[in-house]
Order: structure tokens, then sequence, then C-alpha cells
């Protein structure tokens, strides 16, 4: 059967060739597939500026469903979605402008909540009279099962293997 080339953007496999792979990557259904997942990875300020440019969608406006899909020449979004697109882009600008600025971290970083959890355990502590010690660790009841073992691995009885005196060294 030879060796199959598969697509990740198209999530399909084919006979790889020259042709085929060429027919593929020039085809329709490839590019659009392609173009929507880098679409995923788009910057909110570039898809805010798209939306806000295309006129809304009458036909998903009516039923909540448009039959071209991503493929779609007009807006899917909403006046709530575009909003909330909005204030997504000018919290992204803020923290920009924080960072070119120099200023502190902002509060709801992973340092702010290392502080407070540092603070929780030392206050914890000072509170105890006495520091807890974990608990050795014990098998439950019955832990390991017992099994029986061949003879050759089971462990010499306490007063060692019985030789026969014929078979001693001697």
């Amino acid at each position: 059967m030879g060796k199959r080339y598969f697509c990740d953007y198209c999530d399909r496999s084919f006979q790889d060739n020259l042709h085929n792979r060429k027919k593929h990557l020039n085809g329709v259904q490839h590019l659009r597939a392609k173009r929507v997942w880098y679409d995923l990875f788009r910057d909110a300020a570039a898809i805010l500026q798209e939306e806000q440019t295309k006129k809304p969608c009458r036909k998903f406006l009516q039923t909540g469903q448009c039959d071209f899909g991503s493929n779609c020449r007009f807006s899917h979004m909403t006046e709530q979605d575009l909003e909330k697109l909005s204030a997504q882009v000018q919290g992204e600008k803020r923290l920009k402008e924080l960072q070119r600025e120099g200023a502190d971290i902002p509060p709801g970083t992973i340092e702010d909540w290392l502080d407070k959890r540092a603070q929780r355990l030392s206050a914890a502590q000072s509170n105890s009279a006495l520091p807890e010690k974990p608990a050795p660790f014990q098998y439950p009841p019955g832990w390991p099962p017992v099994q029986e073992l061949p003879p050759s691995l089971q462990a010499p009885p306490p007063g060692g293997w019985l030789v026969p005196p014929n078979l001693q060294w001697g």
C-alpha cells in the first residue's frame, strides 16, 4: 500500500506521493482547516477589529445557526460578545502599559499566592502548641496478603536449614 501522509489540520490521511500531497495542500478544504487552526491563536485585538468591520449574520441571529459556520463572511458575535472582547483588549493594553512602565507585578500573581500561603502556614504553626508530626506509615490489618511462596524463595527457618550429614562440606 505504501506510505501514507496524515494532515493534522484536516485530520485525514491519504497515499503519500508528490501529486496527492500537492493537490491536498492547495485544496480549499485544507486551506480552510489551516486558517481555522491559526485563528484559534489570534490576538484578541485583531479579532475585535475584524468582527467590528463585519455586518451581523442575519441567519445566525434568527436561528442561532449558520450554514457557513466559521467560513461565513458576516459576524456571528452578539453585542455582549463584542463588549466582552473589547474589555479583554483594554485589559491587555493596560497590562502591557504597566509592564512597559516597570510597575510592580500586578495583584493576583503566583508570588502573591505564595506570600499568602506562607503567612497562613506560619499562623497555623504558631496557633498549635505542639508541632504535629506525621503518623508513621502502617499497613492496614491483613496487608500484605499472605501467600505461599515456592520453597526456593522461602526464608530459612529460625534454626537454619537442616542439611543431611552426607551432604555437609567436610
